[in-house]
């Protein structure tokens, strides 16, 4: 028997347990926290700014996935909307004038630019300069 505590001894690394901890994190995980988590490292490496930091009448560019899209007519016109996530927070990207959009749809991932506003304390991006990412990457 040594004196020496388990952890103390000599050439035991740490970097096991913690590798051991991150993959038991991971697999204790939900669905959606490793999705966000994935969304946010895309973000991070596209050079775009995370939604949760986005501030009104900002200039922005973001990146995320296309959780809903809704024609929702405002003022009488209708008003293309559909929800943004990075995984950090959503973002309403509404296009005026437009019933539909071709690759406009639930599940897919776009790059999109303009003045950030908040509407009702949500944020918003009227008529956006959007890129659709490709498809098939997962």
């Amino acid at each position: 028997m040594s004196a020496v505590p388990r952890s103390e001894k000599p050439g035991r690394a740490e970097r096991p347990s913690g590798r051991f901890r991150r993959m038991l994190g991971r697999l204790s995980s939900s669905q959606e926290d490793l999705e966000s988590e994935e969304l946010q490292e895309d973000t991070h490496a596209s050079g775009c700014t995370r939604i949760s930091e986005c501030t009104d009448r900002q200039i922005v560019k973001v990146t995320g996935t296309l959780r809903t899209v809704t024609l929702r007519p405002r003022a009488g016109v209708p008003a293309l909307e559909a929800e943004l996530f990075d995984g950090t927070a959503p973002l309403d990207v509404v296009w005026l004038g437009r019933r539909s959009i071709v690759g406009i749809e639930p599940g897919r991932k776009l790059i999109a630019s303009g003045r950030m506003a908040m509407s009702h304390g949500r944020r918003v991006l009227f008529n956006p300069k959007y890129e659709l990412r490709p498809l098939g990457k997962e």
